[in-house]
């Protein structure tokens, strides 16, 4: 698994414009083989953080290079966010708790 630790803060003129292109994005994103999942947070100061899951660093790549995800890209940088910041990871060490199922490390 990989995942995308997505930091950003959106310039409020065009939050209306990146709410589509996002929507737009996100069902683009889960059509895109190896996707797993995408969680949105917001902060009270502002921040957004997204966690995006792919299975492997290919299909992740594959995303980053899409020609429609690479617009939003640019789009992103132009107009969209005051500043951004990404960072991919590879899990370390990847286990859980559900009650009833127990603690299953993997390693």
């Amino acid at each position: 698994m990989v995942v995308v630790i997505f930091r950003s803060r959106l310039r409020e003129e065009f939050a209306g414009q990146y709410q589509a292109k996002a929507m737009e994005m996100l069902e683009l994103a889960r059509a895109m083989p190896g996707f797993i999942s995408i969680k949105t947070f917001a902060a009270d100061d502002g921040e957004r953080v997204s966690l995006v899951e792919f299975d492997t660093i290919e299909h992740l790549e594959a995303w980053r290079d899409h020609p429609e995800h690479r617009e939003a890209q640019r789009l992103g940088r132009e107009r969209f966010y005051s500043e951004y910041r990404l960072v991919v990871c590879e899990p370390i060490r990847d286990y859980g708790y559900k009650r009833g199922e127990g603690v299953e490390p993997k390693e």
